[in-house]
């Protein structure tokens, strides 16, 4: 069962905060201009900034269905929208022969009828009695050419199949679409969306998600983890780590009774963080002990 959205932007705040996600106050913003003008809101940045949790966080606080469009390269109409159930058609067929009397036309209809369809995440979004959260992640996985086919369900929240006609939502998704900014999305897609960037987010907001995505990590040790990983953002590294990452490290250092940052308990568990050697073997050459020290000089790290 659907629920009310929320009235406000502070509104916004306060549920998703109630679904463990801390929102800044731009961010509930774009979300609650997204929900009031029912308009799709377009969402890019760095991975692990928290694009995707965002969408299963908003679905929590609606109560509403979400649906889940992973694009990666290649991806077309059938894994996305539809595709005819050809087993059933051919059933049919059969059926229609052993009775030695076609009706063509009648035939026609029946193998192209709404009963034949396989709906697929795009076309269940428009088919639903309660408006779902529609999540396309990751866009820029995708080929160009998938930009265009979303224009008509972004635009006039419908779905044209050739061979049946347009399905048109009585109770319109709530699209929330992500990219990672591989590549450019299309400009007319993104004229059909509202727009917002998601930063990393503060120190004293990553803090507050440690808190509570961590909650074995002592405050001491979750002030260090998330002033350390502040500070590897700064860094030239192929791959940042994300909030993601954040809150692995610090479950992994607990899990490894950690009390405090040191250089071995940083080296053991670098791939915790970076996901790519390279990234790994420059931390590795230097920079651990330079950040390190960074936190001392700052007193958020003790003297060894």
């Amino acid at each position: 069962m659907n629920l009310e959205p929320p009235d406000s932007v502070d509104a916004v705040m306060q549920r998703l905060a109630e679904q463990q996600y801390m929102c800044d106050r731009r961010l509930a913003t774009a979300l609650f201009l997204s929900l009031k003008l029912q308009r799709p809101l377009f969402l890019e940045g760095e991975p692990g900034v928290g694009k995707t949790e965002l969408a299963k966080a908003l679905a929590a606080t609606l109560g509403a269905k979400l649906l889940r469009v992973q694009c990666y390269e290649g991806l077309d109409i059938a894994q996305t929208a539809y595709e005819w159930n050809v087993a059933r058609q051919m059933v049919e067929i059969r059926l229609a022969e052993a009775a030695h009397a076609i009706d063509h036309d009648r035939l026609v209809r029946s193998l192209y009828s709404r009963e034949m369809l396989i709906e697929r995440p795009l076309l269940q979004a428009l088919t639903q009695s309660t408006s779902p959260v529609l999540l396309i992640d990751e866009l820029d996985r995708a080929d160009e050419p998938f930009d265009a086919f979303l224009l008509e369900v972004l635009a006039e929240n419908q779905l044209t199949i050739p061979e049946l006609g347009t399905i048109r939502a009585s109770a319109p998704p709530i699209t929330l679409i992500t990219s990672n900014r591989t590549r450019e999305i299309h400009d007319a897609l993104k004229r059909r969306c509202l727009y917002h960037w998601v930063e990393f987010p503060s120190v004293e907001r990553e803090l507050q998600i440690v808190r509570l995505k961590a909650p074995g990590a002592s405050e001491r040790l979750g002030r260090q983890v998330v002033e350390f990983v502040q500070r590897m953002r700064t860094l030239d590294l192929f791959k940042s780590p994300g909030v993601a990452e954040t809150i692995d490290w610090a479950n992994a250092l607990v899990a490894l009774n950690a009390i405090r940052l040191d250089p071995a308990s940083v080296h053991d568990t670098l791939g915790v963080l970076l996901k790519y050697q390279d990234d790994i073997t420059r931390v590795q050459g230097g920079d651990v002990l330079k950040l390190l020290d960074e936190l001392r000089e700052r007193a958020i790290l003790e003297p060894p």
